[in-house]
């Protein structure tokens, strides 16, 4: 039913057009004349008017036949563009030939720039009948889109700058307006980019945002260093507006800039300091065609090592890990961007022996990099024991799997919390550190630890939740004023951990250096911002006092451990601390058999191992 009428709408549609341009050929028979007589119809000759009258049935009957063969009937005129007009182009020089050739044979005579005028004429008019409606539907869209639009300002008349102010002004599918732009080169200050006006530098940012009620600001800058970024967003971010960026330079090398490439302004942007770099050849040399086996592989270390892994082309990759959710996310989003990688994906607990050690008897794994872990500090703080069972002992029986099948490396994910630890999670990790260190001096196996701070957007850090509670409206809560961190991406540390695993001869603990401290509550009222409210009046931030395990600040390297550097100079080597190993390996075995037990007391037996561990140090308990 509805095809039918669609049918007969452009049946109608058609004959509509035929009979408009019946009428027009008669028009412009007769405005070519005016024309010809400087719009003077009362001293037209009438023997002209007569003339181009007299066959007009015949050049009717021509143009509709000329114009049906250039389609004219059969264009979906709401898209129409240049081709068309060469159409009606064509076919009103056609008609003007058609009614020359008639009279000439007729033996009649004309003025010669009759047939120009009446080309012109129905050109015009034919030209009008396709394209009036098209603009009148443009003129009211536009009308609409102005009430809607985002206004946008611009940072940066450059290269990127020019062709987003291009893209954002000719497309009709932005919705959309560059209404000023700010650039810092004062040789620029008034020129126009695209119809759009420079109107100052980045001081004038907030002003202008005021001015022109701006929705939006995009940072079209991909070459700036990090540090300039921040500036630029600590300015921008206290406008309340959206802020969106393009990712980097590479964008404007390969063409790729354009509205799509942008993205949305996170907290990243505002550590202020450069990406890290690493030396990505000799990653590759030393993953490749090797079998790699990561434990803890869905989390969000463990994946993000899968996905880098996976990228310098290894053998074969083994991801274990006990969270089947997490574990088949990661398998699907390697299989699909790496159909080619050897890949297994297994379902096994670190805690489990026989599991254990089965897995590396079947892939005989080259290197593992172990990143299963129990990691939240409050939740540790409740669990004590499962603390222990999984951490210490997980990781003690990875590792004498891979002594008993002679992995050729083993890299163990540890945290600065391990340093001087007040919670129970921390000094886990340096048990797991010194457990490390043990076996590597009785194994041929290569045992090193890679320390590092917080990563942003990892499940455990603050990130998401600060995100959550602004979703919510508030309130936002940071545990003390005074608390900092030191934070990194995950893509950054995990290629730090790659590197150090090329650098690793044995028995290191490999530190990262991961910048300057940032103060959470400044993270919290930057998340606020870039969310477009204002810290304390639209989401207040709540202090909450520092949870059970937590300190203000954390370390890097105990004061034993001395520094040396690598080759990278963000990668730190701090020495093992000596230790009676015998003894240590006793502590190991009565605290395995004793945490089964479920007691109440294994802070206590946990301090015999790790004396720098303090627990009344941090939180209440």
């Amino acid at each position: 039913m509805n095809t039918l009428i669609e049918r007969n709408q452009l049946l109608l549609r058609k004959i509509g057009l035929v009979i408009y341009d019946m009428f027009a050929v008669i028009l412009s028979s007769i405005l070519a004349l005016v024309l010809r007589f400087e719009g003077k119809y009362d001293e037209i000759p009438r023997k002209y008017i007569n003339m181009s009258l007299q066959y007009i049935i015949v050049v009717i009957a021509v143009t509709i036949l000329v114009f049906c063969l250039l389609r004219l009937y059969g264009s979906l005129w709401s898209y129409a563009g240049a081709t068309e007009l060469i159409n009606i182009l064509i076919g009103s020089i056609i008609s003007a030939g058609v009614q020359m050739g008639i009279i000439v044979l007729m033996d009649m005579r004309m003025p010669r720039s009759y047939y120009v005028f009446y080309a012109m004429c129905l050109f015009a008019l034919v030209v009008f009948s396709r394209f009036s409606y098209r603009a009148f539907r443009t003129i009211v869209k536009r009308q609409k889109d102005m009430q809607t639009r985002t206004n946008v300002l611009m940072v940066g008349a450059g290269g990127a700058g020019n062709l987003l102010v291009r893209e954002i002004t000719n497309s009709s599918h932005v919705n959309k307006r560059v209404v000023c732009i700010v650039d810092d080169s004062r040789a620029k200050q008034g020129s126009y980019l695209h119809g759009v006006k420079i109107m100052g530098t980045r001081e004038d940012i907030p002003s202008l945002v005021k001015k022109y009620h701006v929705d939006e600001i995009m940072l079209a800058i991909p070459s700036a260093p990090a540090r300039e970024i921040k500036e630029i967003l600590d300015i921008c971010k206290e406008t309340g507006c959206e802020l969106k960026r393009l990712p980097g330079m590479y964008q404007l090398v390969n063409g790729e800039v354009s509205v799509s490439t942008l993205k949305e302004v996170d907290v990243n942007d505002l550590l202020g300091r450069e990406p890290v770099k690493v030396d990505f050849s000799s990653i590759l040399d030393y993953v490749s065609g090797k079998t790699i086996l990561v434990t803890g592989g869905g989390g969000s270390i463990g994946s993000e090592i899968c996905r880098q892994v996976a990228e310098h082309n290894p053998k074969r990759l083994v991801i274990v890990d006990i969270y089947e959710n997490s574990a088949y996310d990661i398998q699907n989003e390697l299989k699909n961007r790496y159909p080619q990688l050897e890949l297994s994906v297994l379902i096994a607990s670190v805690r489990n022996t026989k599991r254990i050690d089965l897995i590396f008897e079947k892939y005989r794994p080259d290197i593992v990099y172990h990143a299963a872990a129990h990691k939240h500090v409050p939740l540790m703080e409740d669990s004590p024991n499962e603390a222990v069972k999984n951490n210490v002992l997980g990781t003690w029986k990875v590792v004498q799997a891979a002594d008993r099948w002679k992995t050729k490396r083993f890299v163990m994910i540890s945290t600065d919390k391990a340093v001087n630890p007040t919670n129970i999670m921390g000094a886990t990790k340096r048990i797991c550190e010194m457990i490390v260190q043990t076996y590597n001096n009785r194994s041929q196996t290569e045992f090193v630890s890679v320390r590092f701070g917080n990563v942003l957007g990892s499940n455990g850090s603050v990130i998401p939740l600060f995100k959550k509670q602004i979703a919510q409206g508030g309130p936002v809560t940071v545990t003390h004023r005074d608390i900092i961190r030191y934070f990194m991406t995950i893509p950054e540390a995990v290629s730090l951990v790659l590197q150090a695993g090329v650098y690793a001869r044995g028995g290191e603990i490999f530190v990262l250096d991961m910048g300057d401290p940032v103060r959470i509550a400044d993270l919290a009222r930057n998340l606020i911002l870039l969310s477009g409210h204002k810290p304390d009046e639209d989401i207040p931030i709540v202090y909450t006092g520092l949870r059970p395990g937590e300190k203000l600040y954390e370390e890097m390297l105990m004061k034993e451990e001395g520094l040396r550097d690598t080759e990278n100079k963000l990668i730190h080597i701090g020495m093992p601390i000596k230790m009676d190993e015998e003894r240590f390996l006793m502590q190991l075995e009565n605290l395995a058999s004793y945490v089964v037990e479920e007691p109440g007391d294994i802070r206590e037996r946990v301090q015999e191992i790790v004396p720098t561990y303090h627990p009344t140090l941090g939180g209440k308990r």
